[in-house]
């Protein structure tokens, strides 16, 4: 998902920075109000975030300018909520570009905006949505995680289509070309990341409960797997 150092043009890779600063501004005082409230989250927002630094930099080589493997930010999405996720995705993000060369300076906003941006509150969303249709907390995890992770993809072949549209179909076209080299690696991860994240909230529930129930999106339900 990462796209590499360079690939975007020029106004795309402006477009997408001034696209996703609203996003980092809001993140970072959602962040701030949440830790000033609650300063024993601190760690927890550590290992959600170590959970994305981790699951990200696990790349696979595409032959689209990106890359394929789980982001991690679908469970702190679930955790902290999708606006909190920005920066600590640009974070990831960040370290990633200068320490591993993974992804790139100049395509931060495009990747931010398809992983922390749309990753997030698409987890998020589905999460809500399972939780109030009473689905099991289980399934509601393993669908947001899952869809977060495919969403990211889809918004990220929906970026390259944009900026390389097809000479023939067009943007169409291109689309579906890079969608599809990516669904073949990308499906089995999601599903990896999903069943990872369900394993980790059911740590979650049976360690630190209390603090679960803390959580915006468990605040005041019933949070048995």
């Amino acid at each position: 998902m990462h796209i590499m150092e360079g690939f975007l043009p020029l106004a795309h890779t402006v477009g997408w920075t001034l696209a996703s600063a609203p996003f980092v501004v809001l993140g970072v005082r959602s962040l701030r109000r949440r830790l000033q409230q609650q300063p024993e989250q601190r760690m927890l927002l550590g290992v959600a975030a170590a959970f994305s630094f981790v699951l990200s930099a696990l790349k696979l080589p595409s032959v689209t300018g990106s890359c394929s493997h789980p982001t991690g930010v679908g469970l702190g999405a679930l955790l902290f909520g999708p606006t909190a996720m920005v920066p600590v995705g640009l974070v990831v993000l960040l370290f990633q570009a200068l320490l591993l060369a993974h992804g790139g300076l100049t395509t931060l906003g495009a990747n931010l905006f398809s992983m922390a941006i749309v990753g997030s509150f698409v987890a998020a969303g589905l999460f809500r949505a399972g939780r109030l249709l009473q689905l099991p907390l289980a399934a509601c995890v393993f669908v947001a995680t899952c869809c977060a992770d495919l969403a990211t993809y889809l918004t990220t072949s929906l970026q390259l289509a944009w900026a390389f549209p097809d000479p023939v179909g067009g943007f169409a076209a291109s689309f579906a070309k890079f969608a599809g080299i990516f669904a073949v690696t990308q499906i089995p991860l999601a599903i990896s990341e999903g069943l990872l994240s369900v394993l980790v909230v059911n740590a979650l529930l049976r360690f630190n409960g209390d603090e679960l129930k803390g959580m915006p999106l468990f605040a005041g339900r019933e949070v048995r797997a």
